[in-house]
């Protein structure tokens, strides 16, 4: 049981700790060369963010996935619309080093 518990413990805290920002598109990126996609944001401060993201910018993790082109839409649509959202991040700097992959995407009214 303790085992169970302590899985449990590591599988949700690192959400606890992730990166999180409220605010308006500022810039949406996508490069060919590598295939990046970053987002940031302006407005709110990012907070809670791993030592590895040292800067204020996002990444999709896999813009090949169906959820990484789904955030990209719903980032492109919040910009189009100015629209607020807020963003969740991973805890990883997966995709790039120095920036935090998305894990949510909240477009806000």
């Amino acid at each position: 049981m303790r085992t169970i518990t302590a899985i449990f413990i590591l599988c949700f805290s690192f959400q606890l700790f992730a990166g999180e920002q409220r605010g308006k598109v500022d810039a949406l990126y996508a490069r060919a060369s590598d295939n990046l996609h970053l987002v940031s944001l302006s407005g709110g401060n990012k907070s809670n963010s791993p030592s590895c993201a040292t800067n204020n910018y996002w990444l999709i993790k896999d813009e090949n996935t169906t959820t990484g082109k789904s955030q990209f839409s719903q980032l492109l649509a919040a910009k189009m619309a100015g629209k607020e959202v807020t963003i969740e991040g991973l805890n990883t700097c997966g995709r790039w080093p120095d920036g935090e992959d998305i894990n949510l995407i909240i477009i806000r009214d």
